[in-house]
């Protein structure tokens, strides 16, 4: 893919979690280099919805400026660093403080994938405590040894993890599943929330249904027209020149 195509792509991306109320003044979406898959793309320190083209940054996976540039960087840039170098196959990955996750973040209650829209997030969803390996911390992931140790968390083919009283964090095989996940994942905590208030039992996705769900993989068939709608509701448009891998 293009370069300058990318760009744009995160462009985007920022602009449709901010809108979709994924991020707020805090949170990071990034994608791994197109032609240089030991570096990422990942915007400065910057609130989402401001973010444009010319603030996309080029870093290596220990955290530093790959392309020369001093502008102030994300502190948590090291969550997407671990996550790149421990899993070639991801291709985006996003870092959310989405209020409805949090109550599972402390919780013994475990989040599970109850509703279709959320299959891409996988069958087992972990939740990743920063105090288990690095003790007291302000729970920020500040260095590549604990971005490291999110990313182990995810195993070999996980696709979101949970952060004690933090957030989330997604990894997606390309830009639209990382979206998928993100913008999916917190909605189906609160439908979890509210299914629980009801009480009863509560009955998640089998992983059958999941496989079936997820067949047509990362980029399935109907995913540009999400990327179109979740861009036009954003007002970033013209920014998206999305066409589904083949």
């Amino acid at each position: 893919m293009d370069l300058d195509v990318t760009i744009k792509q995160l462009v985007a991306a920022n602009r449709i979690l901010a809108h979709e109320g994924v991020f707020d003044a805090y949170g990071h979406i990034s994608m791994r280099h197109p032609t240089e898959p030991d570096k990422m793309l990942l915007s400065r320190s910057r609130s989402p919805e401001l973010v444009e083209p010319e603030d996309i940054m080029v870093f290596t996976f220990d955290g530093k400026p790959a392309d020369g540039r001093s502008d102030p960087a994300y502190y948590e840039r090291f969550i997407h660093c671990g996550i790149y170098e421990a899993r070639p196959d991801i291709n985006s990955v996003v870092h959310s403080h989405a209020r409805q996750v949090l109550a599972f973040s402390v919780s013994d209650v475990k989040l599970v994938p109850l509703v279709h829209t959320a299959a891409s997030c996988g069958c087992d969803i972990p939740v990743w405590d920063i105090e288990d390996n690095f003790g007291a911390t302000n729970l920020l992931v500040a260095n590549i040894a604990q971005g490291r140790d999110l990313a182990k968390s995810l195993g070999d083919d996980g696709r979101a993890a949970l952060m004690r009283g933090h957030g989330f964090t997604a990894a997606g095989r390309t830009l639209a599943e990382a979206l998928r996940i993100a913008i999916y994942l917190p909605q189906n905590a609160q439908i979890m929330l509210e299914a629980i208030q009801l009480g009863g039992s509560i009955k998640p996705l089998t992983a059958g249904e999941m496989e079936k769900r997820e067949a047509q993989g990362p980029d399935g068939s109907d995913i540009a027209r999400a990327m179109a709608y979740w861009a036009k509701r954003a007002g970033c448009s013209h920014y998206l020149d999305y066409k589904p891998s083949t």
